[in-house]
């Protein structure tokens, strides 16, 4: 299957997100497939609203301490800027990328997110950014104080760091990051909107059989998958199956050790249009010292969210590769099986605290939405783009880390290439199956903000005890 003149004849993937769609078009362009059936199935009628995909919003940056990623990530925003993407989707207004120096290193990953942030300036600049301000054509520019940071939100009035600092004087700094810089060659995405772009264009090829069914385990024989079984008793089969399967994987494949589900925080603000006109072409600010960031709004909607080691939603299921034995992992416990499902009164006060601190007028505005987004970490951040070690014609791409979507003009490519065995040479020894960790739990060592260990169960039951004090 690794050999490029093996070329399946049925074709079938798992999961319509980032890298299952994005692959489904891929296969449906490149002529080695031509004759190829190819068959995508998901457990919602698209899009689901629970996947990761399906969102306001999306950072696009090459802004990556890793040399592979930029560079992949400048590949993605050339189509990002200059394809058919349409109107509204693609902005790029910019990334602030900041750092606090007064935040505890050992509670929020301090060091290591001041690691990055260097890193990723060195990276573009690499790539052929320029420094220098905006107005003087400048695409990268350094921000040594919060005053500058403050200044490319467009809040450098007299006194509004002063006033941050006064209504939060138990921290040395502000939030809103003591130095850093701003990207003006990064930006933001519409993220359900490209994902229904990307999928109207799927559609128009005729190529692909859609199905709409929850998988409820794959027919394994004892080198291979022969297929798949739905809930409802229906079974598909294929010469290649993928699994593009995003936080629910590990209840298809044992993966305890090699990947697990986190579980993030985002929140919503609904604004006035004095406000989004303010805020809609500011750029993203991310903090990589807390993890926190926010999204320049669109539609009168702000987003602020928390990219973090996340929660994990420990739950015991049958071994989905061993009859007969059980196995506990982390999956996702989303609004769709949990209606009314919001964040825990923990990620509800972090992103409050961030939002009041970055944009003081904000101050005792509530956010009216929440959600858990889930993702699929690995220990180093990097995806799995891999035939499983034991099924030969099993092909695993999960492992997006929450850093996936960015990439979706060009991942489908990517992992074509990897399915005919041609990794990228950037990418070999990072997209291959990984060793299995000792632990279980999978917490991704690059920058994140928040604790490790959260339970989601745990934290929902301490909001409520807090909610009838």
């Amino acid at each position: 299957m690794t050999s490029t003149k093996e070329i399946p004849s049925t074709i079938l993937i798992v999961g319509s997100g980032t890298f299952g769609l994005s692959t489904a078009y891929s296969l449906t362009q490149n002529p080695l497939f031509a004759s190829s059936k190819i068959t995508l199935i998901d457990r919602l009628p698209f899009p689901a609203s629970d996947a990761a995909s399906i969102d306001t919003s999306r950072i696009i940056r090459a802004d990556y301490a890793d040399i592979a990623y930029s560079s992949l990530a400048f590949e993605a925003q050339e189509k990002w800027r200059n394809e058919w993407w349409g109107d509204g989707i693609y902005h790029e207004t910019g990334l602030a990328v900041v750092v606090n120096s007064g935040l505890s290193d050992k509670a929020n990953n301090g060091e290591l997110g001041r690691e990055y942030m260097r890193k990723s300036m060195e990276n573009v600049l690499k790539l052929g950014l320029k420094t220098g301000t905006k107005s003087n054509g400048g695409d990268v520019e350094e921000l040594q104080t919060t005053t500058d940071i403050r200044r490319v939100f467009n809040d450098d009035s007299p006194g509004a760091a002063a006033k941050a600092q006064q209504e939060r004087p138990e921290q040395k700094t502000s939030l809103a990051g003591d130095f850093g810089y701003v990207n003006w060659r990064s930006g933001w995405a519409d993220a359900e909107k490209a994902m229904r772009a990307l999928r109207a264009k799927l559609e128009a090829t005729n190529r692909v059989d859609f199905v709409h069914g929850t998988v409820k385990r794959l027919r394994f024989s004892s080198s291979a998958v022969e297929g798949v079984q739905l809930a409802d008793g229906a079974s598909h089969s294929a010469d290649l199956v993928m699994l593009a399967t995003g936080a629910w994987t590990p209840a298809l494949i044992d993966t305890r050790g090699v990947c697990s589900a986190t579980g993030q925080c985002l929140a919503y603000l609904p604004i006035d249009a004095r406000e989004q006109h303010a805020l809609g072409d500011c750029p993203t600010l991310l903090n990589e010292s807390s993890g926190l960031f926010m999204i320049p709004p669109q539609g009168n909607i702000l987003k602020v969210a928390r990219h973090g080691y996340g929660y994990i939603n420990p739950t015991t299921i049958p071994h989905p590769e061993k009859d007969g034995e059980t196995i506990t992992v982390s999956l996702p416990r989303t609004h769709i099986t949990h209606p009314g499902q919001g964040l825990p009164k923990e990620g509800l006060d972090a992103c409050r605290g961030f939002l009041h601190d970055v944009l003081p007028s904000f101050k005792g505005r509530q956010f009216t939405n929440s959600r858990i987004c889930w993702y699929t970490d690995t220990a180093k951040g990097d995806w799995i783009l891999s035939y499983h070690p034991k099924y030969k014609n099993l092909f695993v791409a999960t492992g997006g880390s929450g850093h996936a979507y960015k990439f979706l003009p060009v991942v489908g490519d990517k992992i074509v290439q990897c399915v005919l065995g041609k990794t990228p040479d950037l990418f070999k020894g990072k997209w291959e199956w990984p060793e299995r960790a000792e632990e279980d739990q999978i917490y991704t060592t690059d920058w994140r903000g928040g604790m490790k260990g959260m339970i989601l169960e745990d934290e929902i039951a301490k909001s409520r005890k807090e909610s009838k004090l």
